[in-house]
Order: structure tokens, then sequence, then C-alpha cells
């Protein structure tokens, strides 16, 4: 029997990766990773809860005061989800612990501000399964001797051939596997994501079967961090000193300026609302200057581009093997669809790569990652530098 730690959001697919785990004969240890005040105080210890099912001998966490849970689910990672993943892990007599990660997430919030303020568009969620979720979690695991390392995430471990393999989850519609490609190819043998092989209307019959109390919980749609206003607002609150710092002029692509902003990083690649200025027909955020502080702005096929360019490149094949594909597509946003197109990395340096798309793909997000699949299994990605120009490939869009 195999002993794995299991990150317990308080969701449904979480809660039933928990039963899924057990059913197969696992010892499970569940794990809440908190990152502010509010869960804390749902995971405190409370030491009139049994300790029983506890082989670490370490003291169960201890409930948060009563109350209904709303029907809304904003954000992740709240006192409402800690105390769901306490109920479920007690329910199964599994033990639970609160793995304090506030100082970690910190890094998280701080790369959302500066790459808002550098012009980029982050991703906070797949940095924090990267850092936090598959980084701290399995330094936890090793302190408590554990093989392995499970999530309620969409995707699929597929073993063959003594390799590990990451492939996207059953679920197309939820596939999460593009949020786990920067994770160290040494780990793929120790993960466990036991949803992957059903569909989602599957998990939450399954945890209504098991009488869960989370089977009609919503999924998290927010930045956790963010659960209110817009992103604009928590940079601002972040970065105080920054206010009126990135303001600017709104111009066309053919450089006419056709309004102002009040700061750059209210604005993303391919944003067609909330532009602040009337054209007459759809207009869209084609990029964007920190330098000059501009926000340019153009109609659809002026955000067509070719090919990009990303680094901080992480892999789970060789570059051979990434020559050898033979159905490559590179997905450039979280629901996106893969798109046909050409890979090219130096082998002495395969943390950057060139993209180059069969067809011009639209809103090239610098900031976002680009993830490369060959047909289902993920062969890695890196995160997008610059969209390459129509007229000089290699380079950023010129104005």
């Amino acid at each position: 029997m195999s002993r794995v730690v299991l990150a317990m959001s308080g969701g449904v697919d979480s809660s039933v990766a928990a039963h899924l785990l057990l059913r197969d004969g696992h010892e499970v240890i569940g794990v809440f990773m908190r990152h502010g005040e509010a869960s804390a105080a749902a995971c405190r210890i409370d030491s009139d809860e049994p300790q029983n099912a506890n082989p670490l001998n370490l003291p169960v966490l201890g409930d948060s005061a009563g109350g209904k849970r709303a029907d809304h689910k904003q954000g992740c990672c709240s006192a409402t989800d800690a105390a769901d993943a306490r109920r479920v892990a007690m329910s199964m007599g599994i033990p639970f612990y609160s793995l304090d990660l506030q100082e970690d997430f910190r890094k998280i919030v701080d790369y959302f501000v500066d790459d808002y303020l550098a012009a980029r568009t982050p991703n906070p969620c797949v940095k924090c399964n990267h850092w936090i979720k598959f980084g701290r979690l399995f330094d936890y695991a090793d302190g408590v001797d554990a093989e392995f390392v499970a999530t309620g995430h969409y995707a699929r471990m597929v073993h063959s051939n003594g390799r590990s393999e990451l492939h996207r989850g059953l679920d197309g519609h939820k596939d999460q596997s593009y949020a786990l490609f920067g994770i160290e190819p040494a780990r793929l043998p120790r993960m466990m994501l036991p949803v992957g092989d059903f569909t989602k209307p599957e998990i939450r019959e399954m945890a209504t079967s098991l009488g869960l109390g989370v089977s009609d919980k919503k999924d998290s749609q927010e930045i956790c961090f963010v659960t209110q206003g817009h992103h604009s607002d928590f940079v601002k609150s972040r970065r105080p000193e920054m206010v009126g710092a990135t303001a600017g002029e709104i111009v066309t692509t053919g450089g006419k300026v056709v309004g102002e902003h009040k700061g750059f990083e209210a604005f993303t690649i391919g944003q067609r609302k909330r532009l602040g200025v009337a054209m007459g027909e759809p207009h869209f955020v084609i990029r964007i200057e920190p330098d000059t502080r501009r926000v340019v702005i153009g109609r659809a096929e002026e955000l067509l581009r070719p090919g990009l360019i990303a680094d901080q490149c992480n892999w789970f094949v060789t570059p051979e093997e990434l020559a050898e594909a033979t159905s490559v597509g590179i997905q450039i946003r979280y629901n996106g669809q893969p798109h046909p197109g050409r890979v090219e990395i130096d082998a002495s340096d395969p943390t950057q790569m060139k993209v180059m798309f069969d067809e011009p793909q639209s809103a090239v997000a610098p900031g976002q990652a680009a993830v490369v699949y060959d047909g289902e299994r993920v062969l890695g990605g890196g995160w997008i530098t610059h969209a390459l120009d129509h007229v000089a490939n290699g380079r950023p869009p010129s104005a």
C-alpha cells in the first residue's frame, strides 16, 4: 500500500480523488494549502477533535464556525473551502493537515502584479501549480515519507515502457493539462491524477452517491486573490506608488491618437470591451507598449501573428523526440485549442522556443503559456515573451 499526499481544496474534484485513492488501496493524507488568514481560521487546531486515522500522530485540524455554504463559488482556498475539505477528510477517516504557504503565495501575487506592470498577461494559476501544488507539496510528501502526490486536476498520467507521460484529461471540456506543463520532469512518476479518467458529470454523480456534501459546489472561476473588482484595481492596491505612472494614450495601429487610458495594466492583448473609445466598428488591443505607455488598438485581422518566441521552457521529452513528434499542436491560452505548427529549439539551450503556426493565430499574449502537445500527450512548453511580426519574424511587432 502506497502513501499518497493529496491536495484537498474542499471542491468536488479533490474530494472524489480521495475516495478513488482509498478505493484503490492507498494510504491517503489530505493537505489543505492555505495562503490567507481566513483559511487559517478554518483550519485551526481543535484539541477536542478526535485523533483517529492519524498514522503520523499529528493533530487533526478543527472545523470553522457553522454556516451554510453559499451557492456561488468565488476564488479558491477560502475559509469555507478549508472547512469543506476538513469535513470530507473526516468523513473518510483520513488525516488532514494544513500547510501554511502564505510566504510562498506572496511570490505568486508579486509575479501577477509585476507582469501586468510590464505589459504582460500573467497566469497565476499555472504558476501556482508549478511552484506550490507540485513544488512545495512534494517537499511535504518527502517529509512524511509519501511516495506519491495527488491532486484533483483533469489530466492523466500514462505509464508505459518505464516512462511516465502527462496526457489530457478524458473530459475535453475540463482538461487541465495545459496548467501542468511546468512540473519538473523527474516528478512525473510520483504524480497521481485520479479524476482525469472521468468526466465532470461522472465525478459529481460519484460525489452525490458518496454523500460528500460538495457534489453541487461550483468550480472556481476567478483568480483566488482577486475576489472582487477588476484585476487592475488589485494591481494598484498592491503598488499604490504606480497609480498614474502607467497612464497614457490609446492609439490605432496607424499611430492616430484616439483616447487616453488611466493605466495599461487594465488591458490585455485581444481585449475588445472596456477600451474607453468609440470607433464605430469592433476594435481590439493589438499590443501594449510599456515604454511609451501606449495601448495600440486595431481590427481583428491585425491580431493575427504567424508565431511566437517563448522562454523558461520545460520539456518532458528530449529535443530529438520533440523533432520526431508527428502531430504537434501548440495551445496558447488556458481554454483554447492546440494549433498545428512547428516548434524549433536549440539543443544547446532548450529553455528557448520558437513556434511557427501553420495558420496565423489571433491574440498571442506575452506572459501566457505556450504548451506543446503531440496528440493527447503534453511534450512541454514555455512562457510567451512576444509574438512574431508578419514582416520580421523573430522580432516583436513594431509600431
